[in-house]
């Protein structure tokens, strides 16, 4: 039981750690992931699983909702599609769902960071399996995004999760 205590505190203060940064402008999911984007991501679990992956992302905005497919290439060579939609609610809102998230989350913005939490089903056919994350996403001074999520069940710490997008064609 200890050492599951130290590992769930060292997980808590690396996702501190990976939220410090310097400010950045005002970050709006329409303007960030319209067109082209890509990604590189890590999965660590406290149970040892450890998952890289890339992901090629494409958004299109109608005016009011930011539909975002999400095509992901893991380190062992399986690959799978997921797909957010992103409705504008109010200049710093947003509600999002995913065909793998339960019910929908509320996006909140404050200058650089955006802020949420859902549930995802981690057998969606099934509907079973549930966790949740607690996403930040920083918008950083060279124009990535950082976004880092803490995974509980049950509402203890599981995992954690860090993933740095970059506009395609932007520096």
């Amino acid at each position: 039981m200890r050492s599951l205590a130290i590992a769930l505190t060292g997980m808590t203060m690396s996702l501190l750690s990976f939220t410090h940064s310097a400010e950045a402008a005002d970050f709006r999911f329409e303007d960030y992931f319209r067109g082209k984007t890509e990604a590189t991501g890590s999965f660590k679990a406290i149970n040892g699983i450890s998952r890289k992956f890339e992901v090629d992302l494409t958004g299109q905005w109608d005016g009011r909702t930011l539909t975002l497919r999400e095509d992901f290439q893991f380190d062992d060579g399986t690959r799978d599609r997921k797909t957010w939609r992103f409705t504008k609610t109010s200049p710093t809102t947003y509600t999002g769902t995913r065909e793998d998230v339960v019910g929908e989350t509320k996006v909140t913005l404050r200058g650089n960071k955006a802020r949420f939490t859902y549930l995802v089903y981690l057998d969606p056919a099934k509907k079973a399996n549930k966790v949740r994350f607690h996403d930040t996403m920083t918008l950083k001074p060279d124009g990535t995004v950082v976004n880092t999520a803490l995974v509980t069940k049950f509402g203890l710490p599981v995992a954690l999760t860090k993933v740095e997008f970059r506009r395609v064609g932007k520096s």
